[in-house]
């Protein structure tokens, strides 16, 4: 079994596509293919099935992916860690944010990193923070930054709060409310809400917020993005609610304070079982030690 024959079951596997996964591989498609049914058959079982419309995971393929990450994580630790002992950074570097992070100019950092260590390959991914916390603990991210409630806090991983925020209200510009200095969370409730999915972080700072103020609100729009929430807020269909330092970044919109405002905080979080070479020096650039 060779690291790349992993390398081509873990890329099918992340794009269910023969095609698309050689190109990512960079090989031709018969290659690819080629390799990864003498894979099957020295393992006597078939890891994909193949039709004319799709491709997906056999039962046998679903158990030997999540060991097959592991190997290709490993070998790249490996080489990383060999380079860093000879004073070189190596490898790759994943990170995952939520699309509201403020505490921090993610483009800002990856450019200074990048200028700093070129042979880094960096990865992005945007979600959840309960789901990017995961993926720190199962090894996919190498680092993510997150928002939660005042009330949570990052399980499992290394922590290091960035900041302190608050929540507005934000508004469509011709609103009644946009003309107000200021507003309260009982004023809003009987506004029409777009939101996160219920039982996110992202969702739980407002819930929380107007439960603990015997607040019932109308929650009519959920959606998985922030740029969707300021879209239909802007279309008039609902106002939301945005931490105050992610607010100024949005256009359409306006922006009103909120007397009781929920609070969040944003933290950045690596693996607990310790940080590769990329991990440590991009968390040293961001005076993370």
């Amino acid at each position: 079994m060779e690291l790349q024959q992993l390398r081509y079951v873990v890329a099918v596997a992340e794009t269910n596509n023969f095609t698309r996964a050689a190109e990512r591989c960079l090989v031709v498609q018969s290659a690819l293919s080629h390799q990864i049914a003498r894979l099957e058959r020295e393992l006597g079982a078939r890891l994909f099935d193949r039709t004319s419309r799709r491709v997906r995971l056999t039962p046998a393929g679903t158990a030997f992916l999540p060991a097959a990450r592991q190997c290709l994580d490993a070998a790249e630790r490996a080489a990383a860690e060999a380079a860093a002992a000879v004073g070189l950074v190596r490898g790759r570097l994943a990170v995952g944010l939520i699309p509201t992070v403020a505490a921090v100019d993610i483009p800002a950092a990856l450019r200074d990193f990048r200028r700093e260590y070129p042979d880094v390959r960096i990865s992005l991914r945007v979600g959840a923070s309960e789901k990017l916390a995961d993926q720190v603990k199962e090894g996919i991210l190498d680092v993510a930054f997150l928002g939660l409630p005042t009330t949570a806090r990052p399980q499992g991983v290394e922590t290091r709060e960035l900041a302190r925020d608050r929540l507005v209200a934000v508004v469509p510009p011709d609103h009644a409310l946009a003309a107000e200095s200021s507003v309260t969370l009982q004023r809003l409730a009987s506004e029409v809400f777009v939101d996160l999915p219920p039982r996110t972080a992202g969702r739980l700072q407002s819930d929380q917020a107007f439960e603990a103020a015997g607040l019932v609100r109308d929650v009519a729009f959920e959606v998985s993005t922030a740029e969707l929430m300021a879209r239909l807020v802007s279309e008039r269909l609902a106002v939301a609610l945005f931490a105050s330092t992610y607010a100024p970044q949005l256009t359409g919109v306006a922006t009103v304070e909120i007397t009781d405002a929920p609070g969040r905080i944003e933290y950045v979080v690596w693996s607990a079982a310790g940080r590769s070479p990329a991990a440590s020096a991009f968390l040293t650039l961001l005076e993370i030690s």
